[in-house]
């Protein structure tokens, strides 16, 4: 056994010096799989993972001549100190830690590795050949931004506008009067790396951050990978290459959202529909035939509850049916999936039982009952109301699953526990009281004014209506839940009491309209 894992050693060690002289787009490839322990090998991973930041240096004395040339001042004139050496070494460049003499301030100074750029073009060529996807010029133009640090530049200031405002996350600031095609100048970091530290918290914190660059705003980091994160010594999450990034289109991002819901909530006839809105399937797909796949893929896994659905798991059981169906993977889809990929595998090293997707879905939850997008505001009717029946259970395991959506320390700790009935329906309460959650708010009073006016009405066989009812069908439980809400009401803020007080006039006048309707149809009908 001990012979077999040196083995496993020298073998992996012999990969990663032939993925270094193959070239910086294999250290690409390999880079994001030495972020997933629940793949790979351990032997393979810990070598792997070297590609990081630990490639071979090449010489100093090129990296300060490239910035003497690059910014047009001598070394000594642009820092009052820097690292004899470079404290990391990527496949694109390397970086030296250095304090600007001008203001004083502690700087990381990436200098691009010579000829990276012609070397990266010639694999990148040769990678799309031999996948049989050779594009035209101007595209392939897109793939080599990450060559020019100017584009880094920008990508991160952005980044830091739209994320640095997170709770305990930090974006470094970029220095864009030292900064050029080949030299980028940016606040240095000290900490570790997230792979390096059993943090939980700060990994709910990334897949937070995660949520927001891929669903909120659409501009989302592509190239996650264990260098790529660190934690900071006072407990934030770092971010510090944005050399590869990713802009998520508004219809894909809803595309994605309905697909999470429909994924979890079993309605793999409207997945099969989210695959074509996506661009994973052509049009011309037989649907019922994709569902039939699709609930045979997926059924047995969702069924575990979202909690347990493993991000990794779903992509490989899917395999099969992506290539009978002939499903295509378009450029932005390939690069989501890689960056949700990275963030579990980085969890997974911290938890074996964590769960990319568990975590993710609370804010897709809570996005998708409080959007104003009028696309997922359809996308919630039409799943509360599947087959023309109000589904309440799917209704109460959103609001429910959409507690979870917080990253406050003591909450991750909490919300890994079971949660206290009483919290959780008070919580639900309070939502449905606020401005966001008007519009499950509606769909409530309309459904409780339909359950009433049907009781009411002397054409309706109540006690038929009663057995067939969504809601009232639950009526010893609503009962008990009913008097639970009113113990609640003293504890809520004077604010939501006031909007409490106002439902029933809500309810009445909808009680109003349905009468005045039925009485103006037995008249004139």
């Amino acid at each position: 056994m001990e012979r077999s894992d040196q083995m496993f050693k020298v073998r992996a060690a012999e990969l990663r010096k032939i993925l270094v002289e193959l070239g910086p787009a294999y250290i690409k490839i390999a880079q994001a799989v030495s972020s997933r322990p629940d793949l790979i090998q351990p032997s393979y991973l810990d070598e792997l993972s070297l590609l990081q930041d630990r490639i071979t240096p090449f010489s100093t004395e090129v990296a300060l001549d490239t910035i003497e040339k690059e910014l047009g001042l001598q070394i000594d004139e642009l820092f009052s100190e820097i690292s004899p050496e470079p404290v990391a070494a990527a496949s694109l460049g390397q970086v030296y830690q250095a304090r600007l003499r001008r203001s004083g301030q502690v700087v990381a100074v990436k200098v691009q590795r010579p000829g990276v750029q012609a070397a990266i073009s010639l694999d990148i060529l040769i990678l799309r050949f031999l996948a049989g996807v050779v594009k035209k010029a101007g595209k392939f133009n897109t793939d080599l931004q990450e060559m020019d640090y100017r584009k880094e530049a920008d990508n991160g200031l952005k980044f830091r506008r739209l994320y640095g405002g997170i709770k305990d996350v930090f974006v470094p600031n970029i220095n864009m009067e030292h900064t050029t095609r080949r030299v980028l100048v940016m606040e240095w970091v000290e900490g570790q790396k997230l792979s390096e530290v059993k943090d939980l918290y700060l990994v709910e914190v990334g897949v937070y951050c995660s949520f927001n660059q891929l669903l909120e705003n659409g501009f989302y980091h592509a190239d996650p990978h264990p260098g790529n994160l660190f934690r900071t010594y006072d407990g934030k999450l770092a971010y510090i290459d944005f050399g590869m990034m990713g802009e998520f289109k508004q219809e894909f991002r809803e595309g994605f959202i309905e697909a999470c819901l429909h994924l979890v909530n079993r309605d793999f006839d409207a997945l099969s529909k989210d695959f074509v809105t996506l661009g994973l399937l052509p049009p011309t797909a037989e649907k019922e035939a994709v569902t039939k796949a699709l609930t045979g893929v997926f059924q047995d896994a969702v069924a575990k509850g979202v909690q347990n659905i493993s991000f990794g798991d779903l992509l490989g059981n899917l395999g099969t049916t992506m290539y009978k169906f002939k499903f295509q993977i378009p450029s932005y889809f390939s690069l989501v999936i890689r960056s949700l990929a990275v963030l579990e595998g980085i969890a997974i090293s911290s938890d074996p039982n964590y769960k990319v997707l568990g975590s993710t879905y609370p804010w897709i939850a809570k996005k998708v009952l409080t959007d104003s997008s009028p696309q997922l505001k359809s996308s919630l009717q039409a799943l509360l109301y599947k087959d023309g029946a109000f589904r309440i259970d799917r209704l109460e395991s959103l609001l429910t699953e959409s507690l979870r959506a917080r990253t406050e320390k003591a909450f991750v700790k909490i919300q890994r526990e079971e949660a206290n009935s009483r919290m959780v329906f008070k919580e639900i309460l309070s939502f449905t009281l606020t401005e966001k959650g008007s519009f499950v708010r509606e769909i409530l009073i309309e459904e409780f004014a339909k359950e009433v006016n049907g009781v009411g009405n002397p054409n309706n066989n109540q006690s038929a209506y009663l057995e067939e009812s969504s809601l009232l069908s639950y009526q010893p439980a609503l009962v008990s839940e009913i008097l639970a809400m009113l113990s609640i009401i003293p504890e809520l803020p004077p604010e939501l009491q006031q909007q409490l007080l106002r439902l029933p006039a809500d309810l009445a006048r909808r009680l109003i309209s349905r009468a005045s309707a039925r009485t103006i149809q037995r008249i004139f009908l």
